[in-house]
Parts: structure tokens; sequence; C-alpha cells
């Protein structure tokens, strides 16, 4: 799977998501670190990239309305961190295809 992973996400996911076998980017890889939302989703959906970020403006689905994009993760922890974020991706990456 492709994957955009925003500028708000650890740069170790980057690692643990490529040896699962996916093809992952990050918005400061390029050089979209500190634009908005827009240019960010447009640059995932050009390249047919599935997005994993914690920012809630993502989370309009008359913006972002589901079946109409290459997929959108919105994670939000009750523990935050890093480790708790990297933690929870691998949980549900199994199901990621």
């Amino acid at each position: 799977m492709k994957i955009k992973l925003d500028e708000n996400m650890p740069y170790g996911l980057v690692d643990v998501l490529s040896q699962m076998g996916h093809d992952v980017d990050t918005v400061p890889q390029e050089g979209l670190a500190g634009y908005d939302d827009t240019k960010v989703w447009s640059m995932a959906q050009k390249e047919g990239r599935f997005l994993i970020t914690q920012d809630l403006d993502f989370s309009d689905i008359r913006r972002f309305m589901p079946g109409t994009h290459h997929g959108l993760l919105i994670v939000r922890l009750r523990e935050p961190g890093r480790n708790s974020l990297l933690e929870k991706v691998r949980s549900f990456s199994d199901q990621l295809y």
C-alpha cells in the first residue's frame, strides 16, 4: 500500500510500515511541512496514497467523504506519545492492504 505520513506522525513509523512492505513517504520528506491541509491532501491523492495523520481537520466527512479517496486514518489516543502511537499503528497495520 502507498502511504503518506503527515508531519505530526513519528518518523519511526516509516521503518515500521516499510518493513511490512508498504511504500511510505512523509510530508516533511516532500518539503510540505507547514503547508495547509488542502495541499497535503491534494498531494496524497495525486500520488494515490493513504494518509495517516493526527490532525482532526481531516475528520470532516463532508470534505473527506469515505469511498471517494485513497484512504485516511486519523489517529487519536487516550495516552498520547510516540511509543503509544507506534504500538497503535502496529496493532492495526495487518489490516492495511
